[in-house]
């Protein structure tokens, strides 16, 4: 079997000119080149932002920067024509493709309605804090631009389940919205807020069957319309799991393809809420590891105060390592970002490190970290900061290692609470296999630790280029390893 990496190829901050899906096209040969097998692309779809909208703030699914809405034709990625074009370069250069499919929420809905609703003590949405009564909404989607081409389907109040607006009042709450379909939230496994149905805008209502009938019918025209090859899916713990359940077993059916899929489920303190998702979804589907991103977090903050030992303690990659896609950081947890949980500049290189040479879980590497990234934005205070985020130096190294190199028995030597350290064997499928990796979160170190063998006499030297210094392999197959203070080597003999 073959290493394979995935790459996140956008960040919360890429300009809104329309670049991306050609600036993909170009990259698609040199990112396979460097050793990036799968492209997780962002929403492709029509946002309520228009040509500004991350795709995030869904609008309309059939709106591929096809049609003039949100006062735009193109997305904030490019055209439909471009997108489409994307896809296949990607392909053709021997990427697997992953669309983002973005099912919880709507908004930016022409039309408004009177809708009866309940609103919620947003700290615990199962206490409804009023008797029903009637406001304003904008909950009637008709998508003007578009008139009914690829889909006559018009989404109204019945299709949702909560809103946050009050048009009439300008009251800004949580209201649950009292439908045919049902007077409370849906069964979601997450009890976070006593129930986390609710996220954003108009949240979609998939006990309505007529929904869930539409958005089969629209994932079948996505494919056939663009022809990619999985999914990365959006909020997760925020939806019914029966309906991924029910919408992948009829993607899968329908196209007889096994459409790899990726979820996030982000609960970066609740491996067991994870586990359910899993066992709720009967493994149909793979999760950002969003547990040991935390401990990434935490690790690089509190420098040598970390105990590395425990790095992959409570983590989705150590109990389930199948269905673990680890990251180091994404668009949701970079600087000043909803989520942010940064890893900071000098742990990054031994995150990716852990995540890149190990045999558990499918790294997915964040595109700031290969091509850098500098915005400015508001903080939670308000207060405009300039961010900076560099170019990963190691991370091409990493990604060369991880291809070709980094295979056969894997011996871990995680006995230091500062320097740990594993080595992997190689083996005779991939010719010049074998490394091993060492790290410190504290001094500078040395760690002895075998190779195996088969390297006796070998001369080792470190392949990211820290250390000038060469290791030659004892006759019983053992190195001694040296790593630089708060650092990461990979030692190699080609």
């Amino acid at each position: 079997m073959e290493n394979f990496a995935m790459l996140q190829f956008f960040e919360w901050y890429y300009p809104a000119d329309g670049s991306l899906w050609r600036f993909f096209a170009e990259q698609a040969n040199d990112l396979k080149d460097i050793g990036i097998d799968s492209v997780w692309l962002p929403p492709a779809h029509k946002g309520m932002e228009g040509a500004e909208a991350s795709g995030y703030d869904a609008y309309d699914l059939y709106d591929l920067g096809e049609f003039n809405q949100r006062n735009s034709v193109r997305t904030k990625y490019g055209t439909r024509d471009e997108f489409i074009a994307a896809v296949k370069a990607g392909q053709q250069a021997g990427l697997q493709v992953y669309a983002d499919i973005v099912l919880n929420h709507m908004g930016g809905a022409e039309e408004k309605e009177r809708v009866m609703v309940r609103k919620v003590n947003p700290d615990n949405r199962l206490e409804f804090i009023t008797e029903p009564y009637e406001i304003e909404a904008f909950t009637k989607f008709s998508f003007p631009g578009r008139n009914a081409k690829y889909s006559q389907f018009v989404w109204d109040h019945n299709c949702f389940a909560g809103i946050d607006y009050d048009a009439s009042t300008q009251e800004t709450a949580i209201f649950s919205i009292q439908n045919e379909y049902g007077e409370g939230w849906q069964d979601v496994v997450s009890d976070e807020f006593g129930n986390y149905d609710y996220l954003m805008l108009c949240d979609i209502d998939f006990r309505n069957p007529h929904v869930r009938e539409e958005l089969v019918k629209w994932g079948k025209w996505f494919y056939e319309t663009v022809g990619f090859d999985g999914f990365r899916l959006d909020a997760v713990k925020h939806i019914d799991p029966l309906f991924f359940n029910e919408w992948l077993n009829a993607m899968r059916g329908y196209f007889k393809k096994e459409f790899y899929t990726v979820a996030e489920y982000w609960a970066p303190g609740d491996l067991d809420a994870m586990l359910r998702y899993i066992s709720v979804t009967e493994g149909r589907m793979s999760l950002f590891d969003a547990c040991l991103q935390a401990n990434f977090h935490r690790a690089s903050v509190s420098i040598d105060q970390y105990d590395m030992r425990t790095i992959f303690d409570n983590t989705l990659v150590q109990a389930r390592p199948e269905l673990a896609v680890t990251l180091v950081e994404n668009h949701d947890t970079q600087p000043l970002q909803s989520l942010e949980q940064t890893v900071e500049p000098w742990f990054r290189p031994i995150a990716y490190a852990l995540i890149l040479l190990r045999e558990a879980g499918y790294p997915c590497v964040f595109y700031a970290d290969l091509y850098g990234s500098e915005y400015e934005d508001k903080d939670k205070e308000g207060i405009d900061q300039k961010v900076t985020m560099t170019i990963l130096q190691e991370l091409k190294a990493l990604l060369y290692v991880r291809k070709y190199l980094a295979y056969g028995l894997q011996r871990d030597y995680f006995d230091d609470a500062h320097c740990i350290g594993w080595t992997r064997e190689g083996d005779e499928t991939h010719h010049g296999s074998g490394c091993a990796v060492i790290l410190t979160n504290g001094i500078a170190a040395a760690k002895r630790m075998e190779m195996g063998m088969k390297h006796a006499g070998k001369i080792f030297y470190d392949k990211l280029g820290h250390i000038q210094e060469t290791v030659v392999i004892d006759e019983n197959g053992w190195g001694e390893f040296n790593v630089n203070s708060g650092s990461v080597s990979v030692w190699t003999y080609s």
